[in-house]
């Protein structure tokens, strides 16, 4: 397979909307790809993250898959099935469940949400080779940019 050299202006002109989709799509891929190898999936970590008092949750309190859905909905897939993951999970003990349906991290699923949290600076440093920071801020810098342009917010 050819690489087609492209000149700066041609990429200029080229749409963001669609190099910003090829990279989610590749970035999303890997990332998903090297979480398998290590015997999860993203939206069980996503789960496990959401659930700890020492992560993302402010609380530790448990939450009902839907709750759990509206804390994700910024970054979860069409495809996730979050209740086939949490099902996977409950069946590892990293989960349990109450009468109402509300998800509790056991001390295992704490466990396993620091032994997978220790993945992702090797997942972040795969993808960042040859890509120094200064740069990665740039691009950063003007992805933010181009999103308010389009009338989103930035986080």
């Amino acid at each position: 397979m050819t690489t087609q050299q492209v000149s700066d202006a041609e990429l200029a002109g080229q749409p963001a909307a669609y190099w910003t989709g090829v990279a989610y799509e590749a970035l999303i891929a890997y990332t998903r790809a090297r979480q398998a190898e290590k015997g999860y999936t993203q939206p069980q970590f996503w789960l496990l993250r959401n659930l700890s008092a020492n992560d993302i949750s402010p609380d530790g309190e448990g939450m009902t898959l839907p709750e759990l859905r509206k804390a994700m909905a910024s970054y979860i897939r069409p495809e996730d099935d979050l209740a086939a993951e949490a099902e996977a999970l409950l069946e590892r003990g990293r989960l349990t469940q109450d009468a109402e349906g509300r998800l509790w991290l056991t001390p295992e699923g704490e466990q396993a949400r620091v032994d997978l949290a220790r993945n992702a600076p090797a997942i972040r440093a795969a993808l960042h080779e040859g890509i120094d920071d200064a740069d990665y801020v740039t691009t950063v810098k003007v992805l933010q940019q181009l999103i308010r342009n389009a009338g989103g917010a930035v986080a």
